[in-house]
């Protein structure tokens, strides 16, 4: 570990006692007490700032060459401290249960390592060359209108978080520090467009949107010229409230002209799918399962009769949650995930090699599965404990999660430790304080 590292990692460390010593201070209210109330007053009554750190380390006994968890993108330096996350919200929530005319916002930017993931082309993707890095992870105005139905339309356009999946950038709303490969594979990131939520019934909620791409902005910046947009329906309230189910699907062109021609990246569709359950047995038990599909037509330009030549994945998650008392929670996942054509699962060795594979203008991979064989099959198994206490003095959230997770080829390739093993044991974890 660089002497760089260890900085970033006592003061993560120092960070962390900083909030347990009481010092942070709770979400802020940043316009409360104005005086004279009128409508925009109170408006700006519920402008709140909220900010919180992340760090954690995934150790690997294998001590991998040249140094990277293979498939693993937010603890990707094997047996290294990183600096996750340290960001900031300014925000202006809407309430979707009062059917009345709402205008909100959120503004949160983000510095860290995870950053390198959540990059837009064309707003941030150059600015840095270091693994830490700094993005505006939201930047949205959002909207309630009381139109049509009792329930409304909400609305929010700007740079959005994609909606696609369980697990998702914001460390307290998923249960590990690592993510599954259906999350880093096979969802979308990060938006420039609009995103609409109609809620039709108590019971149907309809989702629908467009934008330029994942993670894609205007013009030049695009890696192709044609949109994508979304899809899809929530079940709400089922099982006498217990249970819950979400579909999303996503359609349109994703791959960029530098790397398959012009024509193509515009006119090759990608499309994913999402199908999530989640039940709640009981106070203390939930369970939670995903379906994802996701098949390109154009990853690996025309084929050999001039037609299109297409990579699917697909995969099932399982989630377990038992909360074993007040402050602690029992977490498990368990995965299979196929990559067909060994066309998705890669660990992107330079700071700023995953964007340059979005944008076609070559990067660094750490490599898999040769891709003369006929796909990989993946599971992946992670244990962990969720241990966060109400410890007042202010702190909004405070977390340790320390996890174990295995890791394996099903079917006999050698991905991992630098293509020595078809299997790879890592544990570790992270700790969260927020305010």
């Amino acid at each position: 570990m660089t002497s760089h590292h260890r900085v970033w990692g006592l003061l993560v460390v120092a960070c962390l006692f900083t909030g347990v010593s009481g010092k942070a201070r709770a979400q802020v209210k940043v316009f409360s007490g104005l005086g004279h109330e009128t409508d925009f007053t109170r408006w700006l009554g519920g402008v709140t700032l909220t900010g919180q750190i992340e760090g954690g380390i995934m150790a690997n006994p294998a001590r991998p060459q040249p140094g990277y968890n293979f498939g693993d993108f937010f603890a990707d330096h094997a047996n290294q401290v990183q600096l996750n996350q340290a960001e900031f919200t300014l925000a202006k929530a809407i309430d979707s249960t009062r059917n009345t005319y709402q205008v909100g916002f959120t503004l949160e930017g983000m510095y860290g390592s995870d950053a390198r993931y959540y990059q837009l082309l064309g707003v941030s993707d150059r600015e840095w060359n270091a693994r830490y890095q700094l993005i505006p992870a939201q930047a949205h105005m959002d909207v309630h209108l009381p139109w049509v139905t009792r329930g409304g339309l909400d609305m929010q356009a700007g740079i959005l978080q994609a909606p696609m999946g369980v697990e998702g950038l914001d460390p307290t709303a998923r249960p590990f520090y690592t993510l599954a490969y259906t999350s880093e594979y096979s969802v979308p990131f990060e938006h420039i467009g609009a995103m609409f939520n109609w809620h039709v019934t108590p019971m149907v909620d309809v989702t629908f949107g467009i934008d330029t791409g994942n993670q894609t902005s205007f013009g030049r910046s695009d890696n192709n010229n044609a949109p994508a947009g979304y899809f899809g329906f929530n079940l709400n309230n089922l099982a006498h409230g217990r249970l819950k189910i979400v579909e999303l699907s996503r359609v349109g062109p994703e791959n960029a002209w530098r790397d398959i021609g012009h024509y193509e990246a515009d006119h090759t569709q990608r499309f994913w799918n999402d199908v999530s359950a989640y039940y709640q047995v009981n106070k203390r038990l939930s369970l939670t399962a995903e379906f994802n599909y996701l098949h390109d037509e154009g990853t690996r330009g025309m084929g050999a009769r001039g037609q299109f030549a297409g990579v699917d994945a697909e995969s099932f998650i399982s989630f377990l949650s038992y909360r074993i008392n007040r402050d602690l929670t029992f977490n498990y996942r368990g995965e299979i995930y196929r990559d067909n054509n060994n066309a998705m699962v890669a660990t992107f060795r330079g700071n700023t090699s995953y964007m340059q594979a979005l944008a076609g203008t070559g990067e660094e991979v750490v490599p898999g599965p040769s891709a003369s064989s006929h796909g990989t099959t993946y599971g992946e198994m992670t244990l962990g404990l969720s241990y966060r206490p109400q410890i007042g003095h202010h702190v909004r959230v405070f977390m340790l999660r320390p996890e174990i997770r295995f890791d394996r080829a099903l079917n006999g390739t050698t991905p991992f430790n630098g293509g020595r093993n078809n299997g790879m044991f890592t544990f570790g974890g992270d700790a969260v304080i927020g305010f």
